[in-house]
């Protein structure tokens, strides 16, 4: 065991002690008081490991804080990206409390992610006991509707992350502690279709039936698919017509695309855009598009992947890779061409389940992993 290993490795117990604290913080993305009580909580907690803590106030959702260390050191910072909001209503506590059960510590937002940031302060801690915090800027970044899909926070995570060297997501690992090194992007459209109505008896032939016409295009959105090369087209739901004895004057198709490439997004878009009606008469209007680009595990990440196993290596740690279907606010900065890690926080499983998870020995491990990153890593 290396000695970075072993020094986080006596601080378990302090990182479970600081889990259960911030677990019982609950946090929903919909109560603004209960995010912003956590998140300036974890923010006076960064202020006394010596960092300048900025507020960007938001209205609808909980503000957002970045917590600097020494802004004014050279060189680009390091980002680490997590988030404060939970799926969990409030009182779950009660209905799923917090226990300690075969080297696992349950809660709801144990792993999705407060372990996460739990790891985050850690590892920013003992650099700090073992006076090896680097000279160079490291930020965190609080984030607060994470889980409603970062719509008042993504524009100042891009901001920032364009002005960063590395990012580093603070999203749970997976159980064999693999690192999130490729992520689907995700687009969504509404396919509204307008036909009209007839009486279904009398005269069915002067109506233009708007579902007939929405099967036609679940049919062509499906053929878009390219599962092999990671590219989904799903009709996910399908609304229409007005009553039983009425051919339906309007439909609507529901649609989910996820890809793993850039070029497959704009080659979807491209045909969904292209759609056009097949039954004569019929109107569509297309709405949607492109919400996040994919994490690409491309020839940058090969190499951001390289360096870190490197520093895993030198800690005493085997790195390993995986991927998701999924999306995280990494997809944003990876999206814009920063080098980005995603899945450093905690080991665990059971995301937005009642057996919601951290595996309580990958705390010191990705603590130490985080810490040697951010003293080690060396820019492009």
């Amino acid at each position: 065991m290396s000695d970075m290993l072993e020094f986080f490795a006596a601080r378990t117990e302090a990182m479970v002690a600081l889990l259960d604290e911030l677990v019982r913080y609950e946090s929903p993305t919909s109560s603004k008081p209960h995010v912003d009580r956590l998140s300036a909580h974890v923010g006076a907690r960064c202020e006394a490991l010596g960092a300048e803590v900025v507020v960007h106030p938001r209205d609808e959702t909980g503000d957002l804080r970045v917590a600097i260390w020494h802004r004014d050191a050279p060189g680009r910072p390091i980002m680490l990206v997590t988030h404060l909001d939970t799926v969990w209503p409030l009182g779950t506590l009660d209905t799923m409390p917090i226990r300690q059960e075969g080297g696992r510590f349950y809660g709801p937002g144990a792993v999705d992610m407060k372990g996460g940031v739990v790891v985050a302060l850690e590892a920013i801690r003992g650099l700090r006991d073992r006076d090896e915090l680097p000279q160079r800027p490291i930020w965190l970044f609080m984030n607060s509707d994470e889980e409603t899909g970062s719509v008042h926070s993504r524009a100042l995570i891009e901001e920032l992350a364009l002005q960063a060297g590395l990012v580093l997501v603070m999203e749970p690992g997976t159980e064999e502690e693999a690192l999130k090194v490729w992520r689907k992007g995700i687009a969504r459209y509404t396919v509204t279709v307008t036909g009209r109505a007839s009486h279904a008896g009398n005269a069915p032939e002067a109506g233009i039936n708007a579902i007939i016409e929405a099967a036609h295009q679940a049919l062509a959105l499906h053929a878009l698919n390219d599962l092999p090369n990671g590219t989904s087209v799903s009709v996910t739901r399908i609304a229409g017509g007005i009553a039983g004895n009425v051919i339906p004057p309007e439909a609507s198709l529901f649609v989910d695309v996820r890809f793993l490439k850039a070029s497959e997004a704009e080659r979807v878009d491209a045909a969904v855009r292209g759609l056009g009606p097949t039954l004569p008469g019929a109107e569509m209007a297309i709405s949607g598009g492109i919400d996040r680009g994919p994490m690409e595990y491309n020839a940058q990440m090969a190499r951001t992947v390289e360096q870190a196993r490197a520093i895993a290596t030198s800690v005493g740690l085997e790195l390993h890779t995986d991927g998701s279907g999924g999306a995280s606010d990494g997809n944003f900065t990876a999206a814009l061409g920063v080098p980005t890690l995603d899945g450093m926080g905690a080991a665990g499983a059971g995301l937005h389940a009642a057996h919601e998870h951290v595996i309580i020995r990958s705390l010191p491990r990705r603590a130490a992993l985080l810490a040697r990153i951010l003293r080690d890593w060396e820019m492009d």
